[in-house]
């Protein structure tokens, strides 16, 4: 079993996981002021929450996009677990062949995601990843990393409306009994909900187009579980699947 970590801009996923199952998986919020010990406690507490020895942990891999912070995380999970940790970036194998411009602009995240998406469906996919950011990534026939997408995850999009719409106030995520709101709370709550579940029909269509073939379509994030089942496409479900790649690359590099 290994502890797995994911540093996103809002959330950091963190779990254990090993070949058999994910053992739990839960977020905590990013915050950039935090000291090395503070987030030592954070993990520690988690661990505790899960009857989780430390002893019982064989080692920890972290992917980070929030460089500010990931020496803090990295030496606060050293901390507990008394063993190194790995962070992806620069000298980690990843066994991925990524077709960017630059290879090295590809997030450590979404290197994670596309390994295990490699490794668990069919080929070609597309994987939705719903957070801060939404991104897709496209992978081809010959397990290429193609590219992808970037666009406003839903926080960012419900954030900047209720900011510039001063009569708007904040809605919770979920979707309201009708399509067409007989109310302010319910014509914002239908708009971001279905809005997002179109983008995605509309995204996963013409990537298809563009392929010019069927692509497993899988989605991962803290609000996937919000918007997929609202997609008239077929859309895989996998909260797990980061997890899963970081043990591939924990697997892929431990010493």
């Amino acid at each position: 079993m290994i502890l797995a970590i994911d540093v996103g801009n809002t959330n950091i996923v963190i779990g254990c996981i090993d070949k058999e199952k994910c053992h739990f998986i839960e977020r905590l919020s990013t915050v950039r002021i935090k000291t090395e010990l503070e987030y030592a406690i954070d993990i520690k507490s988690v661990l505790d929450i899960y009857h989780i020895c430390a002893e019982e942990i064989e080692g920890g891999i972290i992917s980070s996009v929030v460089p500010q912070i990931t020496t803090n995380i990295k030496l606060a999970a050293e901390k507990i677990l008394k063993k190194e940790i790995l962070v992806i970036g620069s000298g980690i194998k990843t066994g991925l062949d990524i077709r960017l411009d630059d290879p090295a602009q590809l997030g450590a995240d979404l290197v994670a995601a596309s390994v295990a998406g490699i490794a668990e469906y069919p080929v070609p996919l597309m994987i939705f990843d719903m957070g801060t950011a939404n991104t897709v990534c496209v992978i081809d026939r010959e397990k290429r990393y193609l590219g992808g997408m970037i666009y406003p995850g839903l926080r960012v999009s419900l954030d900047s409306l209720t900011a510039h719409a001063s009569q708007l106030g904040g809605i919770s995520l979920e979707a309201p009994a009708r399509v067409i709101g007989r109310n302010t709370i319910d014509c914002m709550k239908s708009g971001m909900i279905y809005s997002a579940a179109a983008a995605m029909d509309g995204i996963i269509d013409r990537i298809q187009e563009e392929m010019g073939e069927t692509l497993t379509v899988i989605a991962t994030g803290g609000l996937a579980k919000c918007i997929v089942p609202h997609c008239r496409r077929e859309v895989i479900l996998d909260d797990d699947l980061l997890l899963k790649g970081l043990l591939i690359l924990y697997k892929k590099n431990k010493r």
